[in-house]
């Protein structure tokens, strides 16, 4: 099956440029669907990567210099929200990155993109090879810095539950009437939370484990004094984890790139005309030795 940006734009419910189109690697549903606590009436948000044409990743290929006359127009990332598909009466938001910026965001442990690289496999919605290969490898995205990033997130959404006066024709008025607050936003708090927790302690990340606690939340049985209560002596906790952590302290940046490469040379095949690869001097020393190795046995 194609992918559901294919598929929209055959509706004609979307309009990307065709290379999106013909070069996406990996789609994956989030959010709600993506933790196991969504509704029928839930949205559906996808969140996937492309392969750009070449001279948009390696610009010099088109003889631009870099700040010096016209530059090539960079391409991030495509987006439309609210897309109604009447025919599986279905709304989507639709999100796909250029595979650099994706790497980068994965990279610096951004919470919603961590998250599409360990969606349950029921949540991939297309991927090719080097999805797959990406997904495989998708632990060496994980380093310690994750803890900040997450909890800023979380208190962000602290942030939001707490304000009481939303626009009475916002999504979010009926919530605040009926529960006091948005647990939408409070559910986030502590699923970023139990996130974090996981990955500074497991190295690994399942979204649906905590669930049933999340559905919970949603169903208005937490208070909003409980979700805080929670983020407070979740916070304290966590603060032990981070300093236990066997986690690397930072992204292994070398490891990533020779990742992003294999990708860009299985999608282009060589990159020999793109990018200068130097060989590590450890690597050469062990080719050298092979051969001397075969030389004596030779003599």
């Amino acid at each position: 099956m194609g992918s559901i940006v294919d598929q929209l734009t055959k509706k004609r419910l979307l309009t990307p440029p065709n290379f999106i189109r013909y070069n996406i690697h990996y789609e994956t549903m989030m959010g709600s669907v993506a933790y196991g606590v969504s509704s029928d009436e839930s949205d559906i948000d996808v969140y996937g990567f492309c392969i750009p044409p070449k001279n948009i990743i390696f610009p010099h290929l088109s003889g631009e210099i870099l700040g010096f006359g016209k530059q090539i127009k960079r391409f991030e990332q495509y987006q439309q929200h609210h897309i109604e598909d009447k025919s599986k009466q279905k709304e989507y938001d639709i999100t796909i990155f250029n595979i650099v910026k994706y790497f980068q965001l994965c990279m610096d442990n951004n919470p919603n993109m961590i998250d599409s690289l360990f969606v349950p496999r029921r949540c991939i919605l297309h991927s090719t090879q080097i999805g797959e290969h990406v997904r495989e490898n998708r632990k060496l995205f994980l380093h310690k810095g994750a803890w900040f990033k997450f909890k800023g997130y979380a208190y962000s959404q602290v942030h939001k539950m707490q304000i009481k006066e939303p626009d009475e024709n916002s999504t979010r008025y009926e919530m605040i009437k009926k529960y006091g607050f948005d647990v939408k936003f409070g559910y986030h708090v502590v699923r970023l939370l139990n996130e974090i927790e996981q990955i500074l302690i497991e190295g690994n990340l399942d979204l649906e484990r905590n669930r049933e606690q999340l559905k919970s939340i949603r169903r208005g049985e937490w208070g909003i004094d409980d979700i805080i209560e929670y983020f407070e002596k979740k916070e304290k906790e966590l603060e032990s984890v981070y300093s236990a952590s066997k986690l690397q302290h930072s992204p292994d940046e070398n490891k990533i790139k020779s990742l992003l490469l294999e990708c860009l040379e299985i999608h282009y095949g060589s990159l020999s005309d793109a990018i200068k690869i130097e060989t590590p001097v450890n690597e050469i020393i062990d080719e050298l030795q092979e051969c001397i190795n075969k030389l004596r046995k030779v003599i």
